[in-house]
């Protein structure tokens, strides 16, 4: 391949120092995102706030900087590009795993709301009480008359008395004497006996006759299987998050991010370009990130995409296998390669990106893609759980099918933001 000359007199032409001061700027935001998480490390909830604000910045700042490393290799050390560019995939994956995990826990109960139909402040049962006790019948003279949760006994006299029970069903009137005289009072008339009185007002929770206890909402008005299934992803991601935290509180203490840190503060002060770099022009590197993008599209299936069933994805959704679903890999590349051509706009434009509304709307549906597959993973292996109930794994069937569902939408979103994009090129 021909070396490429700078010409000056041509004012389209964007020189190597770009790229060298857009890597010092990350560099400088990734430093000082640094500092700002070693202040914020622990304390009060604002603190662990602007310490999480911090390693989002770090992550951002390293994917940045690993991006620009890969689309304008040629033009740096080779040795020290390719020895810095796994640590920050490294260092940017590690950081966003705990983000990653509650953004999906999120949107997988969002899900199972939506789902169910359920609202975020259900109405409230009515009580029952006051009904209960203003049925009750009263009693007139000497015949009695049983209130509900209440029995009728004979004396040896043949004098009858009533022995009211409790709402725990135990009674609360001892049994008549041997001499016939009933040792509870005749209740006046029009007055409500003690039995009718604790039927009405039964404590809740009790199995007092009369009334039911009114069942406690399980998050909001979710069915059975949904609260279940939603408990279990609960316990599963946070669990998830909580080793995640932990995951990146080790990394950002260990010797190994030490290194990263260095070599970053020295791309900081000096970049290492080659010393064909002055001479180079950026624009047919940035080009060349385009293309990769355009040809990874083109291996889409978009004629799929732009239907609304795809019955290929089902071909193995009942397979054991717990690897990642065989149709989202090429997505998911296309979705790095739209990073990267992003980044590289960046270097070529360091005063404002110009604003491309397709483009945009393409990365967007690329998110989404990936967020829902993610997803519908999680809810998939939630349900292999062993010996969960057959309602909380029918939740999670239903849950996983749901967020596929999304996958396809997102794919004709892209499918449909692209192919505007190629009309407008073309």
């Amino acid at each position: 391949m021909a070396q490429q000359h700078l010409d000056p007199t041509d004012p389209l032409v964007v020189p190597a120092d770009a790229v060298a001061g857009y890597l010092r700027a990350q560099a400088t935001e990734f430093l000082r995102a640094l500092r700002t998480h070693r202040e914020t490390g622990g304390g009060a909830a604002a603190a662990a706030e602007e310490s999480g604000d911090a390693a989002l910045a770090l992550r951002r700042s390293a994917r940045r900087i690993s991006g620009t490393l890969h689309t304008f290799r040629p033009l740096l050390d080779t040795d020290w590009s390719e020895s810095l560019r796994p640590e920050l995939a490294w260092l940017s994956g590690t950081l966003g795993r705990e983000h990653a995990y509650a953004a999906r826990l999120d949107r997988l109960v969002t899900a199972l709301n939506r789902l169910s139909g359920a609202t975020p402040f259900p109405a409230q049962a009515p009580k029952s009480g006051s009904a209960a006790a203003s049925s009750q019948p009263t009693t007139t003279g000497r015949a009695t008359t049983a209130t509900p949760g209440s029995r009728t006994t004979t004396t040896a006299g043949g004098r009858a008395t009533t022995t009211t029970a409790s709402a725990g069903g135990r009674s609360n009137t001892a049994a008549a004497s041997a001499g016939g005289r009933s040792t509870a009072p005749a209740p006046a008339v029009g007055s409500r006996s003690a039995g009718a009185e604790r039927v009405g007002t039964a404590e809740p929770g009790t199995a007092g006759p009369g009334s039911r206890p009114t069942a406690t909402p399980d998050r909001g008005s979710l069915t059975v299987g949904a609260a279940k299934a939603g408990a279990l992803l609960d316990r599963q991601l946070t669990l998830a998050r909580t080793r995640a935290h932990s995951a990146a509180l080790q990394a950002l203490g260990s010797s190994r991010f030490h290194a990263v840190a260095d070599n970053v503060a020295v791309l900081a002060s000096e970049v290492p370009l080659t010393p064909t770099a002055p001479t180079a022009d950026l624009r047919p590197l940035a080009a060349a990130a385009h293309e990769r993008l355009r040809d990874a599209v083109t291996g889409l299936p978009l004629h799929t995409a732009g239907h609304p069933y795809n019955a290929e994805a089902l071909i193995h959704g009942l397979s054991p296998d717990t690897a990642p679903h065989p149709q989202d890999a090429p997505w998911h590349q296309v979705r790095l390669l739209l990073r990267l051509h992003r980044y590289a706009l960046e270097v070529l434009h360091p005063g404002a990106v110009p604003v491309d509304v397709r483009l945009l709307t393409a990365g967007e549906a690329l998110n989404r893609h990936r967020d829902a597959s993610e997803a519908a993973s999680a809810a998939a292996a939630a349900a292999r759980t062993p010996r969960i109930a057959p309602a909380t794994a029918y939740a999670l069937g239903v849950l996983h099918a749901d967020q596929r569902h999304e996958v396809e939408a997102s794919r004709f979103a892209f499918q449909q933001s692209w192919q505007k994009e190629a009309v407008s090129t073309s």
